[in-house]
């Protein structure tokens, strides 16, 4: 929104004295807080979900409770919302009072107030010079106005790459939602202090690669320069990144200069588990946000997200993360609470097939100062507890049967895996972990070059692994490269189709495999065959290569193998 728009609106408010002029009147309002703070929060009543999803496609609708939407209104979607003619309450601003910001580093370390951006980075800084081994300072890029995005890496031997789980946690991506961003701070400092001192946090990072971000929007916190003063949700460019990430269906979605710097991040690191945390809510909050349908992995969703939040209960005061309007005790799955497109938790759960949670720590956006401890307090078994989540499941690595050699294959659950529910194993290790609720289990692993292998009847036992290794036939074998010479292809080459002789003991079914040039499979299909008579394959549809044919005996299993060649004239 421009200032000419504001002095256009101004003018209209002050020569139209009906109740249409009041109207304008509190556009105008609207226009001026969001000219002078950055955004502005309205409330507006929905009379169901098509309405509030209807709002969700437009503009940041940051709470919905008792068919109230809460909407953050940046410069970018003012105008249109005013468009619309909604009938709405502008939202209080809170008392910036209440945050208190930090004299020095050994001052915001106390926890009991905020940092400086400076001091934030100082101790950042610390921990990587306190604690060597157990820490690594990392940036994941930089905002707009070129403040460090930064990401500690705490693990046992935190200078390896290490064949372990990895996980993450980060924070405030919405700038003015300030609980977590302290929390995750804290959260660091605890696991580092307390390495030597307590089993609980030793095994985790022994057998983890943990990685903390706790501000992942610095423009949005820090707006006005060093200290907290009036921070808004979105960016420096006015987007609500936590509606910037890629989203089937969805096309032209102006990409943020954080969130193409979180992507490439995420894609490299391809966490296991991770969460996000928000603050406007007290709700454990899990995929799907964009679909009505349920993950293929709900269950296992509903179980993580319900032990956090109970573990929460015993640790706080009744009423504590369970409002009745949001979910079921603190766990509410995000569509059900209300849709939204572009969410950052369906990107990693869906594109990089990870498993993340949205939590919202407290009703207050920013949070005074004076309920960090208590937030702390509440909550930090519940952070240790989802952590640990990471360390259950299956546990397995694929590898080559012949040479042993780590195998990239896609991992699936036929009859369960849906909406791109399915892993991969690591392309350098061949580890892989999955997350999975207690159960038997059957697991198909195909990849490039290799035969489909299940491993069926796998046991899954809450809070425990169960590991496995799996090998993989490949499918041009140091056997399957001597040509068996009673089989006899002609011509050979050709281009439009090939003959095949079968020797007498490929009498009967028969089972035909065919590979292309890469060891890709092109066809598998029965047929039946009498020795001596030619078998006829149509090849004019293939690219000129080198192909290989395997053809094996149903009732026997025995095998003959030639390749053929392909030209085009």
């Amino acid at each position: 929104m421009t200032t000419r728009w504001l002095l256009i609106m101004i003018l209209f408010s002050l020569a139209l004295p009906d109740s249409g002029a009041q109207e304008k009147s509190k556009d105008s309002l609207l226009g001026e807080e969001i000219i002078r703070f950055g955004q502005a929060r309205v409330k507006v009543s929905c009379t169901g979900t098509a309405e509030i999803n209807d709002l969700s496609e437009y503009v940041s609708v940051s709470s919905v409770s008792d068919n109230n939407a809460e909407i953050v209104l940046s410069p970018l979607t003012v105008d249109w919302f005013i468009s619309r003619k909604y009938d709405y309450v502008i939202i209080e601003r809170p008392d910036s009072k209440s945050i208190i910001t930090a004299q020095d580093v050994i001052h915001a370390m106390e926890w009991y107030s905020y940092p400086t951006f400076t001091q934030y980075d100082s101790i950042m800084r610390s921990y990587a010079q306190l604690y060597p081994s157990l820490c690594l300072l990392d940036t994941i890029g930089t905002s707009i106005y070129g403040k460090l995005v930064l990401v500690v890496k705490i693990s046992d031997n935190v200078n390896e790459d290490e064949d372990e789980p990895e996980v993450f946690y980060t924070s405030t991506m919405h700038g003015d939602e300030t609980a977590g961003f302290v929390l995750m701070l804290r959260l660091a400092d605890y696991l580092l202090k307390n390495y030597n001192t307590g089993s609980r946090i030793k095994e985790l990072v022994d057998n983890l690669e943990i990685w903390i971000n706790p501000l992942s929007n610095p423009d949005g916190t820090y707006r006005t320069g060093d200290i907290i003063i009036d921070p808004v949700r979105s960016n420096a460019n006015g987007y609500d990144l936590n509606r910037n990430f890629p989203d089937p269906g969805i096309s032209g979605v102006v990409r943020q200069k954080e969130t193409i710097d979180m992507m490439k991040f995420m894609r490299e690191r391809r966490f296991i588990i991770s969460a996000n945390f928000h603050s406007g809510a007290e709700v454990v909050n899990y995929p799907w946000d964009r679909w009505s349908r349920l993950h293929a992995d709900n269950d296992w969703f509903y179980d993580i997200s319900r032990k956090y939040a109970d573990t929460v209960h015993l640790y706080s005061p009744a009423g504590y993360m369970n409002d009745p309007q949001i979910g079921v005790n603190g766990v509410t799955n995000g569509y059900d609470w209300y849709s939204i497109r572009g969410g950052r938790q369906d990107y990693v759960t869906y594109e990089l097939q990870g498993r993340e949670v949205t939590i919202e720590l407290v009703n207050s956006y920013v949070t005074p100062s004076d309920q960090l401890d208590p937030l702390w307090q509440y909550n930090w078994r519940s952070l240790l507890g989802y952590l640990e989540n990471a360390m259950y499941g299956i546990h397995g690595i694929v590898k080559d049967a012949i040479t042993g050699a780590p195998v990239p294959a896609r991992i699936f659950i036929s009859g369960h895996d849906d909406d791109s529910s399915h892993i991969y194993s690591d392309t350098l290790t061949g580890s892989f972990t999955r997350l999975l609720a207690p159960g038997i289990w059957n697991l198909m692993f195909t990849a490039s070059g290799y035969y489909e292998t299940e491993v069926t009847s796998i046991v899954v036992v809450e809070g425990q692994a169960t590991e496995i290794i799996v090998e993989m036939t490949p499918v041009v074998s140091p056997v399957d490269t001597i040509p068996t010479p009673s089989l006899i292809i002609y011509p050979n080459p050709s281009d439009e189709y090939i003959k095949v002789i079968l020797p007498q003991r490929q009498k009967g079914n028969i089972n035909i495999k065919l590979y292309s040039p890469w060891g890709f499979k092109l066809r598998d299909y029965p047929e039946d065959s009498s020795a001596g008579y030619p078998l006829h394959l149509d090849i004019s549809g293939l690219s000129p290569g080198i192909y290989t044919l395997i053809i094996t005996n149903s009732d026997t299993g025995f095998s003959d193998t030639d390749r053929f060649v392909i030209l085009r004239k």
